[in-house]
């Protein structure tokens, strides 16, 4: 049985003080589950989220990495920077990356590669926009953000990653994929991986990130192929992140 995982992304948001205390009540309202639990904070607050979690239940993530591994790039951060830090987990490929940086595939797979190169395990995030979903070009969309990291790092690269399937038009907006539009992509996903190693794509765990709440967080991770989430507003208050987490643990012994 796969491992649900449940990763809060805190985007650009929150001072020291709420950081440090969010992770401290995040850290303290998880217990022993089956579900992992990881925060994605900016970078400044990593040394407070290493200080605060360690010897607990929750892991640290961190929301981008460089595809390089030094040199003159100013404003970037490595991988194995991160690690400093124990981050197990690094985003790649988030919409914001994509649509806002002009992060092109090649680029996420570059990203991609540099984290797990350090051992660090990348959330691959894939999704497609309004229009075209709209165009009836998702699974087209999808297949091609996925097929750039397959072709360039190969499937074996996926043994330790998590795939994040994430709607644009459902990020911040209130909108949320249905339950059936989720598991059907989620479905997808795991198909397009089995055609190069289904044993890998049994175990690969792919995660919905789209306005994900308390309030749907159960009937969303029921589904078979939704294997926890990448959450963003609902990851700011403790309560919330730490009842979407309770949902996943719940999905996981049904």
């Amino acid at each position: 049985m796969r491992q649900p995982f449940v990763a809060g992304n805190w985007k650009m948001n929150g001072s020291r003080e709420t950081a440090t205390e969010l992770l401290e009540d995040v850290v303290q309202g998880l217990v022993s589950s089956h579900c992992e639990a990881a925060v994605c904070p900016p970078y400044v607050y990593l040394a407070d989220g290493l200080r605060i979690a360690k010897g607990s239940e929750l892991v640290l993530g961190a929301q981008n990495v460089s595809e390089e591994e030094s040199g003159a790039f100013t404003g970037e951060v490595s991988a194995s920077m991160l690690q400093d830090f124990d981050c197990r987990y690094v985003i790649v490929g988030h919409s914001e990356r994509r649509g806002l940086f002009g992060e092109s595939d090649e680029t996420v797979a570059r990203k991609f590669m540099a984290a797990a190169r350090q051992g660090l395990r990348p959330i691959l995030c894939v999704g497609e926009t309004l229009e075209e979903r709209e165009q009836d070009v998702t699974e087209q969309v999808i297949r091609r953000q996925l097929d750039a990291v397959l072709n360039a790092a190969g499937v074996h690269a996926f043994v330790e990653a998590v795939v994040a399937y994430e709607p644009v038009w459902a990020i911040g907006t209130g909108q949320t994929a249905s339950p059936e539009q989720a598991q059907a992509v989620h479905a997808m996903i795991r198909a397009r991986v089995a055609e190069a190693d289904d044993t890998i794509a049994d175990r690969l765990r792919i995660i919905y990130g789209g306005s994900v709440k308390a309030g749907n967080a159960a009937e969303l991770f029921a589904r078979p192929d939704i294997d926890g989430g990448l959450i963003g507003g609902a990851s700011l208050d403790a309560d919330s992140f730490l009842s979407i987490c309770e949902s996943a643990n719940s999905a996981s012994t049904q």
